[in-house]
């Protein structure tokens, strides 16, 4: 072989690069974003926007609920924690839809603006819906959970209002009665809060906002 035979056989071609050598990355062009970038921006506008919508239709519905048991409060007590479980329906419909931490208390607050006077309740009443999925540090979403919130709240509400319920005053069987009720009604606004939540689902609503845990049924 001649000297100008072993030498083109040996000299590495321009397009191989030396052996172990990384790729040369490809340049960004300026003022494009990374893919992974926008699909976040893109997430995190539709989960508040999500939010947002939920908040502000469940704040005009709190607004009636409010001043309803205000009335029914100064009229007739024992009637008005049948209404109840009303607040803890927009922050159920978003954690059912979105699946997401803090959605539930995040509605919450946006409601209490809308609902301004009653902002507080608004607020507590959505922290008792997420409390179920809070403890677990939001690693599953059983449906149970749900359910199991409403029955904690329906519990430590009357306790919470005793006083001005004056719950001491009433016989056994007049405060089992309100217990259940206020029970009842939990279960039921929660029960609400899942189907709306559901039919929004299967209706493709904030699919984007959206995020699948490891554990949900």
């Amino acid at each position: 072989m001649s000297g100008a035979e072993e030498a083109a056989t040996t000299s590495p071609s321009p397009s191989s690069g030396s052996a172990g050598a990384p790729a040369a990355a490809a340049p960004v062009e300026p003022g494009r974003r990374k893919p992974g970038r926008v699909n976040r921006g893109r997430v995190t506008t539709a989960y508040l926007l999500t939010c947002a919508a939920i908040g502000v239709a469940g704040g005009v519905m709190l607004w009636g609920a409010g001043w309803i048991s205000t009335v029914l409060f100064a009229t007739v007590p024992f009637i008005s924690v049948a209404i109840a479980g009303l607040w803890l329906l927009p922050a159920t419909v978003a954690l059912r839809l979105l699946e997401r931490p803090f959605a539930g208390i995040l509605v919450g607050v946006i409601s209490g603006l809308v609902v301004f006077p009653f902002i507080g309740a608004a607020v507590w009443w959505a922290f008792f819906a997420e409390l179920a999925f809070l403890v677990c540090l939001y690693r599953s979403w059983r449906t149970w959970q749900y359910y199991a919130g409403a029955v904690f709240v329906g519990v430590v509400y009357p306790i919470f209002a005793a006083a001005s319920f004056n719950l001491a005053a009433m016989p056994p069987w007049t405060l089992v009665t309100f217990f259940v009720l206020t029970i009842a009604s939990c279960l039921a606004g929660v029960g609400l809060g899942i189907l709306v939540a559901d039919r929004l689902r299967r209706a493709g609503v904030a699919k984007l906002a959206r995020r699948r845990p490891a554990v949900t049924s």
